[in-house]
């Protein structure tokens, strides 16, 4: 972390010169002033505790306005620790309010990232009506708008002289194009988008016998114009204390945080962070319809350290089926999808959450979930997701005016009706 005495200087140019930046730069809406003060308060604010003020303003002051009021309220939430419940309020000096959201909410603008609860896409990409092997129903930008905040999917290589490609097992089963293609989408999304900071969680060359060489992944994401936006850590590993505030990451424009699994080596390469370095999972493609919160990978990791970093946790129940001559396949469990991305009841990603949290002591960083747009209501992995953050949630801001059921996506999938007998068979635990 950079020392506030070195950090101030710098922001207070910077509140000087912005104007100039974004008249250079006019497709991007400018930076309020309150997120740069924020971020050189947080620098005396080690814990990240979400911190959010109210005054009676006139207007939201940005860079070019120096109005102030004289008495400002400001709300102390949880530790860092928690994403937690209670909140006390305490005076403090004039300074503008900031009414710009941070990932949605200007709760989050001073909390630490890993100080928040966000929903991952499982796979991504894989979206293609009919295909067995899909994960999601819209594609990323739907993803994106409707506030997943983390990206996951697998990166395979057919052949050496090939481009990094997005397939599922095989890219014979489900090829939905490059990942440059795939990046270049995102981007175009983070440049009308300043204020949201986002994770990419990727697999390398999974289920095949050999891992993508690290410095094959640098020209996708140069090529895709991304690399301006990506932030790279000071340390090779992190706990949760050393990860810097969304107001910080957003006023430098460092707002995509890029992870993979295996293969990766970050002296060559180092915004591509060991993903078990800096977190950990629960169970992967989970079977068990129970979700246990306990942590299997990286494999053999001590307690204390699970306890001090962030954790995703897998959310997304699947059955084994043999297709297209691969056995073992697995396949998301559709006609649970209702059920397993609810905001309550047995097997629900709220009871998901609220089990996890009693485990470890705190909700966990990513919720990743198949399907999002299904649930028990409009939107529920994002309320799940509120719960844990303490913040409200608005089910009309997601997926359209109604739900899909998933009885639906039995059908568009065209999911064999053996295998949707046996879904519908399951004994629910």
């Amino acid at each position: 972390m950079i020392p506030s005495t070195t950090f101030l200087l710098p922001v207070t140019l910077f509140a000087q010169c912005i104007v100039a930046q974004v008249s250079s730069s006019i497709s991007e809406p400018p930076i309020t002033s309150s997120l740069i003060i924020s971020i050189a308060e947080s620098s005396n604010n080690p814990s990240g505790s979400p911190l959010t003020t109210s005054a009676p303003r006139s207007q939201n002051a940005t860079a070019t306005s120096s109005s102030t009021t004289a008495d400002v309220t400001v709300i102390v939430g949880p530790s860092a620790s928690t994403n937690g419940n209670a909140s006390a309020t305490t005076s403090a000096r004039a300074r503008p309010s900031n009414t710009r959201p941070c990932n949605g909410h200007v709760e989050f603008c001073d909390r630490k990232f890993s100080n928040i609860s966000m929903v991952v896409a499982h796979n991504s990409p894989f979206v293609r009506p009919r295909n067995a092997a899909s994960n999601q129903v819209y594609p990323v930008l739907n993803q994106l708008n409707d506030g997943i905040r983390g990206l996951q999917f697998e990166t395979q290589k057919p052949n050496s002289s090939s481009a990094i490609r997005l397939c599922h097992t095989s890219c014979d089963l489900l090829d939905v194009g490059t990942l440059e293609s795939y990046l270049a989408t995102v981007k175009g999304w983070l440049d009308s988008n300043p204020y949201e900071v986002i994770a990419i969680i990727m697999g390398n060359n999974n289920g095949q016998t050999t891992r993508i060489p690290v410095a094959d992944y640098v020209q996708p994401f140069q090529d895709a114009g991304i690399m301006k936006y990506l932030w790279t850590p000071s340390l090779p590993s992190m706990n949760l204390t050393d990860w810097p505030s969304l107001s910080e990451m957003i006023i430098r424009n460092k707002r995509v945080v890029v992870m993979m699994d295996y293969g990766t080596d970050q002296s060559q390469v180092p915004w591509l962070l060991s993903e078990f370095n800096y977190q950990w999972e629960t169970p992967f493609s989970p079977t068990d319809p129970a979700f246990p919160c306990t942590q299997q990978r990286p494999p053999n990791q001590a307690e204390d350290v699970s306890r001090n970093r962030m954790y995703m946790m897998n959310h997304n129940l699947n059955i084994e089926i043999n297709l297209s001559g691969i056995s073992g396949f697995l396949i998301p469990a559709y006609s649970l999808l209702d059920k397993v991305n609810a905001v309550s009841g047995n097997g629900s990603l709220g009871l998901g959450v609220q089990n996890c949290e009693k485990m470890w002591g705190r909700p966990p960083n990513w919720l990743l979930v198949d399907y999002y747009n299904f649930g028990n209501i409009n939107g529920s992995v994002f309320q799940v997701a509120a719960t844990a953050n303490n913040v409200s949630y608005n089910e009309k801001s997601c997926c359209g005016t109604q739900s899909i059921s998933a009885a639906v996506a039995l059908t568009s999938h065209n999911v064999p009706m053996v295998v949707s007998l046996l879904l519908l068979s399951l004994a629910w635990l």
